[in-house]
């Protein structure tokens, strides 16, 4: 007599299928907590924007105009030079935020992580996940951003919008890194630690306000290796339309190296920390 049980065939998920269930976690949480960050990734960018950019930019503009006789910054207004520099240090900003405190969290608070490792994702689905989040995360408030840049009259080509890729790359450069750090933490007394002694400087010094060039040389030569400086460099070229000048490749590849390489390091601190 024939067999009246049959085994069903095990399905195996299309690659990249896991992850995107991942992904779709984030989105889902922030779908309910999104007006809490508008503040810190839509609305502090933008008044940086007209305080910095407008309001202490026209005071930069008549000092350049009475000392040297233009009020330009390599033949562009403060506004615009300091427009991309804003937005690159905004997507460090957010990267930075997204992989450290929530990181923490789906670790050690709410776990997170460790309910999506009962589930059929794997690890590195997880880590491809949150950072997937992190980019989605970019890719809102960049545009954002430069539509409202835009009314303000600081972009000056339609290249401009290439940015948003850029930002992308830009907040995934240090979000991978960082949430790869994150990870092996066993508390969060070393994130303000990144903020005083990475964000800040960072913010300050990597050309996102001022040419560095008026640095010193030995910090000259510091701020020219930093992810920001790289994105600052590849946003101010969107934004002028120069992004096919020779040398905005190697900045790219710069950018693209450490997200990579971050990514790399992330899959192995979560699978020794979510393998345990």
């Amino acid at each position: 007599m024939a067999d009246v049980f049959t085994v069903a065939p095990v399905l195996t998920p299309r690659p990249g299928a896991l992850s995107w269930r991942a992904l779709r976690f984030w989105c889902f949480r922030w779908s309910r907590t999104w007006r809490s960050t508008l503040a810190g990734n839509v609305v502090y960018p933008l008044v940086y924007l007209a305080a910095i950019g407008i309001g202490l930019g026209h005071l930069v503009n008549h000092h350049l105009a009475a000392e040297h006789g233009a009020g330009t910054i390599g033949g562009v207004s403060y506004l615009a030079f300091v427009t991309p520099g804003i937005l690159a240090a905004s997507m460090m900003q957010i990267a930075v935020h997204e992989a450290t405190y929530p990181v923490m969290g789906a670790m050690r608070w709410d776990y997170a992580y460790l309910g999506q490792l009962a589930s059929p994702l794997r690890i590195g689905d997880i880590v491809i996940g949150h950072l997937g989040f992190i980019g989605v995360r970019a890719l809102f408030a960049s545009s954002f951003f430069l539509i409202v840049a835009a009314g303000f009259g600081a972009l000056s080509s339609p290249e401009a919008m290439c940015g948003v890729p850029i930002a992308v790359v830009v907040a995934l450069a240090f979000g991978a890194p960082v949430a790869a750090f994150a990870v092996t933490r066993d508390n969060d007394s070393a994130f303000s630690s990144i903020q005083r002694l990475g964000v800040v400087p960072l913010f300050l010094f990597s050309g996102c306000f001022f040419p560095i060039s008026e640095l010193p040389a030995v910090l000259r030569v510091l701020a020219m290796g930093t992810p920001l400086y790289q994105g600052v460099v590849l946003e101010r070229a969107c934004s002028l339309g120069t992004l096919g000048a020779p040398g905005n490749l190697a900045h790219a590849a710069y950018l693209v190296v450490m997200a990579g390489g971050g990514f790399a390091i992330a899959r192995h601190t979560y699978r020794r920390r979510l393998g345990r």
